[in-house]
């Protein structure tokens, strides 16, 4: 089995690989550098490295990258700098998920590709008419006009819900979204559910990014998992949240 991970440079993202690879998958990273990954992550031998930004390679190379794949991965975030925040690209998750999406559609895969986006609890799923509090919908309107990242996050999702669907024959996806994400050494007891149990805004819960990289790599590797989380949007907390 071989992943496409996009961001694999990102606190997330090295996660992941390092949980790919520890279950013997085959793993391609698109990165514009390598300078934040382990050292023993880069000389694994089932790891290719792939220097380019997602947005700046042609349709046809992108479809070369992707080529091969089982799983396509996207960690991408904005930096929580004011650059990362209000600089371009304002729509890096979006665009990210639409050219990748696109490339695999270029394919034409006989047998549909995963494709998960890592994303978060603070987007509704409006295919489950998630109920959230007036109070909470004004916070969220405001993030909306003033944080770009935060439409970026929703506008990424909306693509997958809205333009590739439940019954695309080339592409299965699943939007995962942790909760106010935090740093932990060791997976811990984690839980899943189909929406939030908490307010994002004003009862935030926590999640270890080694968990959510769990997750994802578990998603990928259990068909089974998968089938129970395709074309949903997970939320996942850390158990002691």
């Amino acid at each position: 089995m071989t992943t496409l991970v996009v961001g694999a440079s990102g606190a997330t993202g090295r996660l992941l690989v390092e949980q790919l690879l520890s279950r013997g998958q085959r793993v391609k990273i698109l990165v514009r550098s390598v300078n934040s990954l382990p050292e023993k992550v880069l000389k694994h031998e089932n790891l290719t490295v792939i220097l380019a930004s997602v947005l700046d390679l042609g349709d046809s190379e992108m479809s070369q990258h992707v080529q091969g794949c089982d799983a396509v991965v996207s960690c991408l975030g904005h930096n929580i700098s004011f650059k990362g925040l209000f600089g371009q690209p304002r729509r890096l998750v979006r665009d990210a998920t639409r050219r990748l999406c696109g490339a695999i559609k270029a394919n034409e895969v006989e047998v549909p590709l995963k494709f998960l986006l890592m994303n978060t609890t603070g987007n509704s799923n409006r295919d489950l008419s998630e109920e959230i509090s007036f109070a909470q919908k004004c916070v969220l309107g405001l993030l909306r006009l003033l944080l770009p990242p935060h439409a970026d996050n929703e506008q990424a999702a909306d693509y997958l819900r809205t333009e590739v669907g439940q019954n695309d024959n080339q592409i299965e996806w699943t939007a995962i979204r942790p909760d106010n994400l935090i740093d932990d050494s060791e997976t811990s007891s984690y839980e899943v559910h189909p929406s939030p149990t908490r307010s994002a805004i004003f009862n935030a819960g926590t999640t270890s990014r080694i968990n959510v990289a769990h997750f994802m790599a578990e998603l990928i590797h259990d068909q089974a998992l998968w089938t129970r989380w395709k074309g949903q949007m997970p939320v996942i907390y850390n158990s002691s949240s």
